[in-house]
Formats: C-alpha cells, structure tokens, sequence
C-alpha cells in the first residue's frame, strides 16, 4: 500500500517537531481545496450506481436463473453474494479509507465495480455469478465507506453535512429505484450488468481527476488480523442463513454458525488488543452509535429483505413481466428516492432515532396492508402498501446516513460509515434468506408471500421499539 502523501499526512501525535518546545498531539491535517459539489455529485452518483447492481437482480431473478439452471435452493445466492461482500469489507475498507486516503479507496472501488459487474455478465453458472456479484459487494463497500468520508471532509458545517448526507441517502433511494427499471427495460440481464459497469467505470475515471484526498492517519498498521477474523466470520453466517432453509438442524449448518461465534469472539479478542482497530467496540455502549447499528441491521432484515424476493414473487404468482414489476416499484423507491430528499427539513425538529423510529413503523403498516394481494391475485391491492413503505423507507434512507456520521469523531467517518452499512447489508443477507425460506416453505407462493409479509411486520416494529427506545446523549 502506498504511504500517505506528505500534504495531508499529519505529525505523528506527540512528537515534538520544534526542538524546544513540549510534544503536544498534533491537529490532523487534510488536503485543502476540497469541491463540495464536485464531491457530492461524484459520490452519490457512484453510489447510485452501486445499489443499481445490487437491486437489479430483483426483477430479473427469475430470467437469471432459468438462464443459469439455479435451483430454488439456491436462488437465495443470486440475491446475497452482494450484500454478502459488502458485509464482509465495509468495515475494512471504512478503516482503510480513513488511514490511507478516501478518494483513492474510493476511485479504486469505483473501478473495481466496473470492472466486476462487466465480468458478472459474461458468467455461465451459478457460482460464477454468484463469485462476481461478491466481488460486485467488496468493490461497492470501498466507496460507500469512503463516500461519507469524503462528504465529511469537504461540507465540515453542521448546516452543510446535514444537506450533502440528505442528498446522498436520496440517491441510495434513487439506485434502488432505477436498477430495477433499467433492468427490466433492457433485452436481458447481461446487456443490464454491461450498462452498470461502462457508468461505473465512467465515474471512476471522473472521480480520480475531481475528486481531493483526504485522510485520518492514525500511524501504527493495518488491523490485517481483525479483516482476517471479521470476513470469515460473515461468510460463514451468511452460507449458514442461506442453507438453513434446507434444515437448520442439518450438521453444515450447526457448524457454520459455530465458526461465526468463534471468529467472532476472537475479533472481539483482537479489536480490544490492537492500536489501530478497524472499529473501536467501545463505541458500543453510544446510543448514537448503538442506534445507527441496529437502525442498519433491522433496515435489512425487514426492509430490504422483504422488497429483494417481492418483485420475483410477483412475476411467479402474478405472471408480471420484468419491465411490468419494475413500474410498480418504481412507486415504492421512487418515493422513497422523494421523501428522502425532503426529509433533511425535519432536522433539528425531528431527534434522527424518532425518525427511525418512524421509517420502519410505517413499513410495518405497509407490509400489514399488502396481505392477501397475490391470493387474490390483484398487484392493484399493492398500492396503497408500497406508497406507505415508500415514504417509510425514505425516512429511513435520510436519517441512517446522517445518525452514522454523527455517531463518531469526524475523522472517523468512513469507519462510522463502514460500521452501519456492515450492519445493514448483515441484516439484508439474513432477511433474504428468512424471506426466501419463509415464501417457499408452505404448499403455495401466495400463502408463503402472506407470512413473509407478517414476518417483516413483526421485525419492523422490533426495529422501531429498538431504535425509539435509545435516548440520544451529546459526546
């Protein structure tokens, strides 16, 4: 890895660079001259980008698989080998981005991104695919950890991070939104992912010409051992999640949530020992921090979990073409792409737990009025339900960004950043499994679709409880 640039590396903290004078910790120095909205423009569109190869397996799933001879078993791997890289590297690359340079974590992510969703359209099997969609996850993680970092550095004013963090969950919203559209709009799902990675690779080369470097460097080195424990650790939780819907009693499954609470305890283990951890777990015991956590890990479960399968329960159950599905939810992440841009006015009026709180209250209320609609086969009986989780979700989509820098010092933002999406994509590879698990286990997709709605109901309102519950504090 290539040291630090001199210009923005700061003095190692308490060395006396004087000569006469006592070493006094050194403020950190960043790279002047940032381009607020250069760099808001850079990183909301690379992250649009990411979450459109993310969402737009979810319209064409059932394509996908017909194409690569998945078994339903196996299905849950299409939708999870993303969410599953993310996962697993969103905290290293936070902690990277923050001691080695935002931009050039997250040019580098850009172009990985690019990169691995052209190859994602030239696969032939199951796993191949499943390889390049993780790979697709490891690359987004680098610049959704790095983009708040570099949001951070270039709008330091309360007024104006409270702006630029809107606008940017907006365009989370916005990706969802327009994934699944283009995918359905296109001939097949392979012109879909060459698209995506020509725009990827468009802005990566447009963010190394634009964007400015800035850094925390902390000195010491990298938490290598912490990555090599956490990453596995999420691997073999999310291969246990995604098999258990064969048995979670079989011994593959046992095992594999065995290793996860080992090589958990030993990151636990690690974090506390090392100088230069990939996250302080001191900051646990923040109800900022604890809030933006679990407000991630239950936006997964319930949220993104259940609108994963939807669209391919649609298209089973309801005979809807790809292109059909996508219009219709377009209704849910097209408002929410609306409300999340609007909601930064409820700052400083609204607490960001309450509006939390709210976001996924009003989810539940629309996964409750969606019952019943594929029994009686009528997507018009979806409306009302996707319009209340529209707005739900964008209330969700502006607070979790805001809460997640705001929950640490700021010049660990790309950790914070990389500690809340670790959570968030966590929960979205188990609530696609439980979703997918719970919607195939009865005699009929309309009756599994029903539970499934219930379920994400029920994790909704744990989730609103939770995050109400936790009483801000001032650090």
């Amino acid at each position: 890895m290539p040291s630090p640039d001199p210009a923005t590396q700061a003095p190692a903290p308490g060395r006396d660079t004087s000569g006469t004078r006592p070493a006094t910790p050194a403020p950190i120095r960043d790279a002047p001259a940032a381009r607020p909205r250069a760099t808001l423009a850079l990183t909301s569109a690379a992250t649009a980008v990411a979450l459109m190869t993310y969402t737009a397996p979810m319209v064409t799933l059932p394509d996908t698989a017909a194409d690569l001879h998945t078994p339903l078993s196996a299905q849950a791997w299409l939708l999870n080998g993303t969410p599953l890289g993310l996962a697993a590297l969103l905290l290293v690359a936070g902690s990277l981005a923050d001691d080695y340079g935002r931009r050039r974590i997250f040019t580098a992510g850009t172009l990985a991104l690019g990169v691995t969703t052209a190859l994602g359209a030239l696969t032939t099997s199951t796993w191949l695919f499943t390889l390049a969609r993780v790979a697709q996850g490891a690359a987004s993680a680098a610049l959704l950890a790095s983009s708040l970092g570099l949001i951070v550095h270039a709008f330091p004013t309360p007024r104006g991070r409270l702006h630029a963090t809107g606008v940017w969950g907006a365009f989370v919203s916005g990706g969802i939104a327009v994934g699944p559209l283009l995918a359905g709009a296109l001939p097949n799902w392979r012109t879909a992912y060459g698209v995506l990675g020509a725009a990827a690779l468009l802005t990566a080369a447009l963010s190394a010409r634009t964007l400015t470097e800035s850094r925390a460097p902390r000195g010491g080195r990298p938490d290598v051992l912490g990555a090599l424990t956490f990453g596995p650790a999420l691997v073999a939780l999310v291969a246990a999640l995604t098999l258990g819907r064969d048995g979670w009693l079989r011994a593959p499954v046992a095992l594999l949530l065995l290793a996860t609470l080992a090589l958990l305890a030993l990151f636990a283990v690690v974090e506390r020992r090392t100088a230069t951890p990939m996250i302080d777990l001191t900051l646990l015991r923040r109800p900022r921090f604890l809030g933006s956590s679990v407000g991630g890990l239950f936006t997964g479960l319930a949220v993104i979990g259940l609108f994963s399968y939807l669209p391919a329960l649609l298209q089973q159950t309801l005979g809807m073409s790809a292109m059909a599905t996508a219009w219709l939810f377009l209704l849910w992440s097209g408002l929410s792409f609306v409300v999340a841009l609007q909601a930064r006015r409820l700052a400083g009026r609204v607490p960001p737990r309450l509006q939390l709180a709210a976001g996924f209250a009003l989810h539940a209320v629309a996964a409750l009025t969606m019952l019943g609609a594929l029994s009686a086969g009528s997507w018009a009986r979806l409306l009302p339900g996707l319009l209340i989780g529209g707005v739900g979700s964008g209330l969700l989509n502006a607070a979790l960004p805001l809460v997640a820098v705001e929950s640490v010092p700021p010049e660990r933002a790309a950790m914070g950043s990389g500690a809340q999406q670790t959570f968030r994509y966590i929960g979205s590879c188990a609530g696609v499994a439980l979703t997918i698990a719970v919607a195939t286990s009865t005699d009929g997709l309309t009756r599994g679709a029903d539970a499934a709605l219930v379920v994400s109901a029920a994790l909704a309102v744990a989730g609103a409880v939770v995050v109400g519950a936790l009483r801000e504090r001032s650090r």
